[in-house]
């Protein structure tokens, strides 16, 4: 498994264990073909180099997308702060070695995407360090 499919797992598994979002709200780790409104979709992450001389390690962009209907965006802001909780409490050991540096929010916004449809998105730097193993 790679470092990129490690970190989708484990972010796949947060999400799904988070109080706001377990049981209610079904997550997916690429845009489903069909799929009822409130979900989650994790984008595929963009990954770059973190490492120095002697180090492993990689830097990816999470955004994690919640879709939602409705007049107000109510039910998406409450989901975008389970998502953060899930976020923020990824487990630090992703195995084979892998661990999190750092987890950091970069941007978060919700928008009209026409009629009565909103998308949340949710955009985060994840740092991941190969350790000895």
């Amino acid at each position: 498994m790679t470092p990129g499919e490690r970190l989708v797992t484990a972010v796949v598994a947060a999400l799904e264990a988070a109080d706001g979002i377990a049981g209610v709200v079904p997550v997916f780790d690429a845009p489903p073909s069909r799929a009822a409104r409130p979900h989650l979709v994790i984008d595929e992450p963009v990954q770059g180099d973190w490492g120095a001389k002697g180090v492993e390690a990689r830097e990816y962009r999470v955004t994690v997308r919640g879709h939602d209907s409705g007049e107000r965006p109510v039910r998406l802001r409450g989901v975008g702060e389970a998502v953060d909780g899930a976020m923020r409490g990824l487990p630090r050991d992703l195995g084979d070695g892998w661990g999190l540096a750092s987890v950091a929010l970069l941007r978060r916004r919700i928008l009209r995407e026409g009629g009565d449809r909103w998308v949340a998105s949710s955009e985060w730097r994840v740092r991941m360090v190969r350790g000895p193993g």
